[in-house]
């Protein structure tokens, strides 16, 4: 596995609340890593970490390193703008531009990032739409408004929006706990698709799901790091006792 997102010793406060505490691990080119745990364990802490969120937090105090490509993404030259270029974040409940028509909110995030002409812009929203297997279904609405589509279309619009801009990792915050379930099972077919070109990181709840859609598994409690493998491994043959009791509902 060639690492392209590399944790060292991650600690993040919220003042006094320790949230996340001295966690070491690599994500992989190319795959699929499930974070899962309990409520409130830092799953999404240690997500937003990752493309420097908690930088909008007053309270928030990170410390350790995060290297991107060997890069350390908290070096004081490193812009975090330039950052979230890179890594791109997909939350829970899906979050279109409601101003916006289907057709802008894919080129929202690229216009940001500067200029781009209606040919341009034409072939990043059909290529974009048809990466998240969403053109067929909105080709003859690009107009509409965003708000139109579906639950699960909004979902995969916000998906199409966030890799218009061309990001190398992808983060993944229960992309599908607000979905019915053949919304569900077309994201999770999408994101099978995406890691052909992209890191990708998800956060979720649901433990079939991620023993269904990652290749990596990271276990978390209390903020700690408890166990992390490969996926078929972690649901069947895990290390740690505490592991093993939250994959087979006896504590959770």
């Amino acid at each position: 596995m060639k690492t392209k997102v590399k944790l060292e010793d991650l600690n993040v406060h919220f003042d006094k609340n320790h949230a996340v505490k001295g966690t070491t691990i690599d994500f992989g080119e190319n795959s699929v890593t499930a974070i899962i745990g309990p409520s409130g364990c830092g799953k999404s802490t240690v997500l937003r970490s990752i493309n420097r969120m908690h930088d909008l937090v007053p309270t928030a105090k990170v410390t350790g390193r995060i290297l991107l490509d060997g890069i350390n993404i908290y070096e004081r030259t490193i812009d975090s703008v330039s950052i979230r270029r890179l890594v791109g974040m997909v939350f829970q409940k899906p979050n279109p531009f409601p101003a916006m028509s289907v057709y802008d909110n894919v080129i929202a995030g690229y216009k940001l990032n500067g200029r781009i002409n209606k040919d341009e812009a034409d072939e990043l929203v059909e290529s974009s739409l048809k990466r998240v297997a969403l053109w067929d279904e909105v080709k003859d609405r690009l107009k509409a408004n965003s708000m139109e589509l579906s639950g699960g279309q909004q979902q995969r619009l916000c998906i199409a929006r966030t890799i218009a801009v061309k990001p190398e990792v992808i983060l993944m915050d229960e992309p599908a706990s607000a979905l019915d379930p053949l919304s569900t099972l077309k994201i999770e077919e999408l994101i099978e698709g995406l890691k052909e070109k992209y890191t990708i990181v998800i956060v979720t709840h649901n433990m079939q799901q991620a023993a269904r859609i990652s290749d990596y598994t990271a276990f978390f409690y209390l903020g700690e790091l408890i166990e992390f493998g490969e996926t078929k491994k972690i649901f069947t043959t895990p290390d740690k006792k505490q592991t093993e009791d939250y994959i087979t509902g006896r504590f959770g």
